[in-house]
């Protein structure tokens, strides 16, 4: 199944260790030489602004969704294909999801963590279908997996949502499974979990 728009969350840190900002940038250009688009924050450093890069660099579509007070605090990446400003972060995410074929999370802080769990909570409760991928750069994301496994473990969610995200180690295989994963059975979001 071919998607056309990745929707890339991702570190607004410009303290970001190059590991990550390089297969940031590698990301943004593999999504460009695919033909797909990429939708992303439109903030102006970090892992955002790298992939963002990678883009438009490639020659790629590159669309940043913001809210208005980012864009006064002078957060706004400059040279985007194309600038979406929201009234609040709340839109900001909404608009994301709504846009998204796929979402493709890079390493980052607490802001690109909730944008993960919101996605993948959205997904448990059959409000977004699409593949989460998890990019595991440097194997930053090990501990926040295990956490997860724990959550199963110890019967804080059904094991069968394990299959909500995906994992992969490099770029290449990130996008490689943006087009090879199915869509979530949303009448999965349906199954009791209490036991």
């Amino acid at each position: 199944m071919e998607r056309k728009t990745i929707v890339v969350y991702g570190a607004s840190s410009a303290d970001a260790e190059k590991v990550f900002v390089d297969a940031a940038y590698q990301l943004g250009g593999l999504i460009a030489k695919a033909g797909k688009r990429l939708v992303s924050g439109a903030g102006s450093t970090g892992l955002m602004a790298a992939v963002e890069d990678g883009a438009l660099d490639a020659g790629g579509v590159s669309i940043g969704i913001i809210p208005q007070f980012m864009v006064d605090n002078g957060w706004l990446h400059q040279g985007l294909t194309e600038t979406i400003i929201t009234p609040s972060m709340h839109e900001r995410k909404n608009r994301m999801a709504q846009m998204a074929d796929a979402v493709i999370a890079l390493p980052g802080g607490t802001g690109t963590f909730e944008e993960l769990f919101e996605i993948i909570t959205w997904k448990m409760l059959g409000l977004f279908v699409k593949p989460i991928i998890i990019l595991n750069t440097d194997g930053y994301y090990g501990p926040l997996l295990e956490m997860l496994d724990r959550t199963a473990d110890r019967h804080f969610m059904n094991p069968v949502f394990k299959r909500l995200w995906a994992v992969a180690t490099t770029p290449d295989e990130a996008l490689s499974l943006v087009d090879t994963l199915p869509d979530w059975d949303d009448t999965t979001s349906k199954i009791r979990t209490d036991r």
